[in-house]
């Protein structure tokens, strides 16, 4: 039995005229916010400020906006600010060159081998084929939203969230059909989705972008690396937290009235047996994603088992960073042939399928985020803001910049949002004088909590393409998410993270 297609993400007539007119706002908005601020006369910034300050007011309007693709406004910036002499071509273009544009570029390429050889679908379907799953619908969901936490927290969440909406479009429509439950249930099946995409990607540097964005920024901006099995240690109990909120909501949400539903296990084992033997291919795949985790994590692990400060973990850490642990397992991946004719597990046409949008994206945050670091803006932004809203103590700062990034993610994309958010919530944390490490990994968690709107994260508009969840759940279910872990994320921020870094 052939999974249905995905539907391409639809919109509405009037979600095309709002995206329009949000988009002629913006190519105006932009520009005139540039001139505004450029003119208008800040004693407290010095001229290089002075410009950088028009150029990002320029770059958030654009962002917001979106009245050019969102990685064609992260190259205007950093080239806007070269050209008006705020800083020399190779200091800016430098965050583009950082050790994380390579954990990106080596991460995106390792799921796409998962992607292209089915990996993820054989683990899904294994998965859902366990004996103690079964029938029973409350089972069913609650082992789906598992599989895309965890499949999400070591590949795309938009790669996690295409390939099991079709699955479970499938066994919603069969569940409806033969056992007649309510509607709500494949409601709360799509929502578990994305909801479970969203934070299973927080687990892991890798799993979204506003993690590495978050590392990035905190290394160059604070000189503190957070390791892989740090990052691990204090986000896994955040996830196992917010998911058991996701499965006992949704679990009411998606109440059927019945305790088994026949023949949901032989759908699923036809899907697995289509599945075939394990190929070659597959295989490759899954022993240079293993080498690569094992990379990431080895060394984290030694740390705690001989101390930070031995020789050899030294030695490990620096030999082996997360980037070049990537970069090896892509190798493989071109060295272990598929077959005797393919000399590759995967092509470099397939490999470059990659979102290169993304990488442009967070090189281009990195870079503004570095210049106001460096001409001193982003300290006197914050400044003005403690100022104006006192925040003097950790705690308050980690919500105010949770609150922050989830209100900026559900207008925009949350890459987007923690680019703008991130350098802020450190410039603040640093004027009040706090610790910016926290406030700065809460935020990044929080921008990947937003669940109101399609636009908020692309599991979300993958989902809400799929038809089955109408915009006005979306938003209804959404808003209890997004209150629910706005209050959680920070709160268990402020709990776990202080006991893996500082």
């Amino acid at each position: 039995m052939s999974s249905d297609p995905l539907p391409s993400p639809s919109k509405t007539e009037a979600e095309i005229r709002f995206d329009e007119t949000r988009r002629k706002i913006g190519i105006v908005l932009g520009p005139l916010m540039f001139l505004l601020v450029l003119v208008v006369p800040f004693e407290s910034l010095t001229p290089d400020m002075h410009r950088l300050a028009a150029i990002m007011a320029l770059v958030m309007v654009f962002w917001i906006t979106e009245a050019l693709p969102l990685p064609v406004t992260a190259l205007l910036g950093p080239t806007l600010a070269i050209v008006l002499g705020v800083a020399p071509a190779a200091e800016t273009f430098r965050p583009f060159a950082s050790t994380t544009i390579f954990l990106f570029i080596g991460s995106f390429i390792l799921a796409q081998a998962l992607f292209v050889h089915r990996v993820n679908e054989r683990i899904a379907y294994g998965v859902l084929s366990m004996r103690i799953i079964g029938a029973h619908p409350t089972r069913i969901l609650i082992a789906y939203g598992l599989l895309a936490a965890f499949l999400s927290a070591w590949m795309s969440n938009t790669a996690t969230a295409a390939m099991l909406v079709p699955i479970g479009m499938t066994l919603v429509r069969f569940m409806e059909s033969e056992a007649h439950i309510p509607k709500k249930y494949g409601t709360a099946l799509m929502l578990m989705t994305t909801y479970c995409c969203s934070r299973g990607g927080m687990a892991t540097p890798v799993g979204t972008p506003p993690n590495l964005i978050a590392i990035g920024m905190i290394s160059d901006q604070l000189d503190v690396r957070i390791t892989f099995v740090q990052w691990m240690l204090f986000s896994l109990p955040i996830v196992l937290v917010l998911m058991a909120t996701v499965f006992v909501y949704l679990s009411w949400v998606g109440q059927t009235g019945v305790d088994e539903i026949p023949g949901t296990e032989r759908i699923i084992a036809e899907r697995k047996a289509a599945l075939g033997p394990w190929r070659r291919g597959e295989i490759n795949a899954v022993i240079a994603f293993s080498v690569t985790v094992v990379l990431w994590i080895g060394p984290g692990i030694l740390a705690l088992i001989l101390g930070t400060d031995h020789p050899v973990v030294n030695a490990v850490t620096s030999s082996i960073p997360a980037a070049v642990a990537a970069l090896v397992g892509v190798v493989l991946l071109f060295v272990l042939p598929n077959s005797k004719t393919e000399h590759s597990t995967i092509t470099w046409k397939q490999a470059a399928q990659i979102d290169w949008g993304t990488i442009l994206l967070f090189g281009g945050g990195l870079a503004l985020g570095a210049l106001a670091a460096s001409t001193g803006l982003a300290r006197v932004i914050a400044v003005g803001i403690t100022g104006l809203v006192p925040l003097n103590e950790v705690a308050a700062v980690t919500f105010a910049g949770a609150i922050f990034t989830v209100v900026l993610s559900e207008a925009m994309s949350n890459t987007a949002a923690t680019n703008i958010a991130i350098p802020i919530v450190i410039s603040i944390a640093q004027a009040a004088g706090v610790n910016p490490i926290i406030p700065a990994v809460a935020s990044a968690l929080a921008a990947s909590v937003a669940a109101v709107l399609p636009v908020s994260t692309p599991p979300n508009a993958i989902v809400y393409a799929s038809g089955r969840v109408s915009i006005t759940d979306m938003i209804k279910y959404g808003l209890l998410m997004d209150v629910t872990a706005v209050t959680l994320v920070p709160v268990l921020v402020l709990f776990f993270a202080p006991f893996f870094i500082t």
